[in-house]
């Protein structure tokens, strides 16, 4: 969707599940974050997002191209940023950047970069680092 909060009002979840953080929240979180990660990389990088599928045992949420990287992206809605598809992506392309959006700090270790959700805006910018 082109906002978030139409995703949120197509989806019928009530705007009080959202503050309240009820079960019905938990099971849309994931869904209305992604969202709001693709509105800022449609705003910063040219083309359309793609994402990556392995035979049905992995999914990388978002691929964008930076410069000469293709860059894979993976979008955590919390804190608990395990993720096997990531790690089989860059195992299989071993990509010289790897991003990956959550509620966790700032933080990079060699090719992956936490960007925390607050700071989706600046992707460009950290990339450039």
């Amino acid at each position: 969707m082109l906002d978030v909060a139409l995703l949120r009002r197509l989806s019928l979840l009530d705007p009080i599940a959202i503050s309240g953080g009820n079960r019905l929240l938990t099971e849309f979180k994931g869904a209305l974050t992604e969202n709001f990660v693709l509105q800022s990389l449609v705003q910063q990088f040219e083309g359309v997002p793609r994402y990556w599928k392995s035979e049905n045992t992995a999914e990388v949420d978002f691929l964008v191209q930076y410069e000469n990287m293709i860059v894979p992206i993976e979008v955590k809605s919390d804190e608990n940023v395990k993720s096997k598809s990531l790690a089989l992506y860059r195992k299989t392309f071993n990509p010289e950047r790897s991003i990956r959006y959550s509620l966790r700090n700032l933080k990079r270790d060699d090719d992956l970069i936490n960007i925390p959700l607050f700071m989706i805006d600046h992707t460009k910018k950290i990339l450039a680092m």
